[in-house]
């Protein structure tokens, strides 16, 4: 990998770990596009840069936000922080449990096929379709759901089962923040809120998953020098350009994500997704 293909997979993931398309489906189509096919410690090392970047930029973004809640936390104030605070450790369980139990065991069965993301960005397309019609939109009627009541104040019960949202967008294609912004709103929860819950709950699943793949780093690696495997590990140079472009992208797209969301404009990226899964799909079956 040079440092050309380490720029363009940072803003990559930068973009698309907030929108709603996939930030690791996008990153299997770019890397398939970009001819970049790195070992598997190599893989997980540029990976893991790449989300505690996209980690840093929602802190930097939400430090209004995400400072009070620390606080609040860990110092068992037992205000409306804490228990915000205790409902996004609610909604860690899913993918918490699927992180250490099944993910290996679901890389393993699915893999990163381009078919398979073709098949899951159509699904994030249905999802983000379906959220926007069980809506009205923003501004009519109070934002009144065509299903269930008012818009309402993020719940235990809701985080768990954005939770769950997110445990199933392990799958890549599925997008993590299309899969939980749209089940938040399906189920009623204010768009203001849900945006901001959901960059907030994904930062302890990826410093989790950053500590897991940094002991398959380590492991991977005392394989491949026992095996006299030939180094390929990322440049240096690459990895900093990578965490830096997705840095500052990832600044830019939270901000925008956050506006979109407030102003219910989601139906488009439905389109872009269906619109990338076909052509993903079309590539798979040897269309062109």
């Amino acid at each position: 990998m040079d440092t050309l293909d380490a720029l363009i997979l940072g803003i990559v993931q930068g973009l698309a770990e907030y929108l709603p398309v996939s930030s690791s489906g996008h990153l299997a189509i770019f890397r398939e596009i970009l001819g970049v096919d790195l070992g598997g410690a190599q893989s997980l090392q540029f990976d893991v840069a790449l989300h505690v970047a996209t980690v840093l930029s929602t802190i930097v973004v939400l430090w209004k936000e995400f400072w009070p809640l620390c606080r609040s936390f860990f110092t068992f104030r037992r205000d409306d922080g804490f228990w915000y605070v205790c409902k996004i450790l609610v909604s860690c369980i899913p993918i918490g449990i699927v992180g250490v139990f099944f993910k290996d065991t679901i890389e393993m069965i699915f893999g990163e096929g381009i078919g398979l993301v073709g098949y899951c960005l159509l699904g994030t397309a249905a999802l983000l379709a379906f959220s926007y019609f069980t809506r009205t939109r923003p501004g009519q009627t109070g934002e009144r759901p065509l299903i269930g009541g008012k818009p309402r104040d993020i719940t235990f019960v809701d985080a768990f089962v954005i939770g769950c949202a997110q445990a199933v967008a392990v799958l890549p294609g599925l997008s993590r923040s299309g899969s939980t912004i749209a089940t938040g709103i399906i189920i009623g929860d204010k768009r203001e809120q849900i945006a901001k819950f959901s960059f907030l709950m994904v930062i302890i699943p990826i410093l989790g998953e950053a500590v897991l793949d940094a002991r398959k780093i380590f492991a991977v690696d005392a394989i491949d020098i026992a095996a006299g495997a030939p180094e390929t590990a990322v440049s240096f140079t690459a990895l900093i350009t990578g965490f830096i472009a997705s840095f500052a992208v990832g600044c830019v797209a939270c901000k925008w994500m956050l506006e979109l969301v407030r102003k219910g404009k989601l139906v488009w990226f439905a389109l872009y997704c269906l619109i990338v899964g076909l052509v993903c799909l079309a590539k798979f079956y040897g269309l062109f």
